[in-house]
């Protein structure tokens, strides 16, 4: 599983660090453990302010879909009982915000990565994803942000 973490400062934004936490045993419960356990690590070292994930696809193989859905559940909860926001979005949406097209390929969502967080070293193709994640939702979050600014401007101008 990968992580990423950025700094964002109004138009800035920054890398922070980035990594893979890797699942450890044979059986279920203690590799979902180790995932877990590895996060909660994270967070505490770095103390973000929200999170985000990629919303599960559904593949042809139902077995390997039902192991990412439950790798999922465990990116959800760390962040969720640290009390921070999770975001969530989808693998076309992430790759539209930061290659400007849906269905781009691996190569290129690790070009703009590189592009967009210049000298960053990648720990690998899941911190890759995990950082595009983060660009995605701080992309958002700024619109959300700028929308909120004029929604409660039109609601001052209307009250007074």
């Amino acid at each position: 599983m990968g992580w990423g973490v950025i700094d964002v400062a109004g138009s800035r934004i920054s890398h922070v660090a980035n990594g893979v936490c890797r699942s450890e045993g044979d059986a279920l419960p203690p590799r979902l453990m180790a995932l877990y356990t590895q996060l909660c690590a994270v967070i505490t070292e770095y103390r973000p302010d929200t999170a985000a994930v990629e919303q599960t696809f559904v593949n042809k193989d139902g077995a390997g879909t039902l192991k990412l859905g439950q790798a999922r559940g465990i990116a959800v909860l760390a962040p969720a009982m640290a009390g921070l926001p999770v975001g969530e979005y989808a693998p076309n949406q992430i790759k539209k915000t930061v290659v400007g097209v849906g269905h781009a390929a691996k190569v290129q969502v690790d070009h703009m990565v590189r592009l967009q967080l210049p000298g960053v070293v990648l720990a690998g193709p899941d911190a890759t994803d995990a950082l595009a994640i983060a660009l995605c939702h701080a992309h958002h979050a700024r619109a959300g942000g700028a929308l909120a600014a004029a929604i409660a401007r039109a609601d001052q101008r209307a009250a007074g």
